[in-house]
């Protein structure tokens, strides 16, 4: 697919330099580190997959577990029983 791309002189004047130097294309650079860079998004190879949520480190370095959807139910639950537990 061809499309169009603003890319700032100095950047692409390091590109082409780069390209050079690897014995390719600047087409063929570009399309490389975009591959590379997709894959180092959160969900890699998978294009519109939701990524791991994060997980709270407290300062003593161990991880919290996270809750499941049933676990989070039986809070809220317990606290529509009790509102004055309720943090203010």
């Amino acid at each position: 697919m061809r499309t169009t791309v603003d890319v700032p002189d100095d950047l692409y004047r390091r590109l082409k330099a780069r390209a050079a130097l690897s014995g390719l294309k600047v087409r063929e650079l570009m399309t490389r580190y975009l591959e590379e860079g997709l894959r180092s998004l959160p969900g890699g190879e998978h294009p519109g997959r939701r990524s791991v949520l994060p997980v709270a480190i407290p300062s003593t370095g161990t991880p919290i577990a996270a809750l499941t959807r049933a676990e989070l139910a039986r809070i809220e639950e317990d606290e529509e029983r009790t509102p004055d537990a309720r943090p203010a």
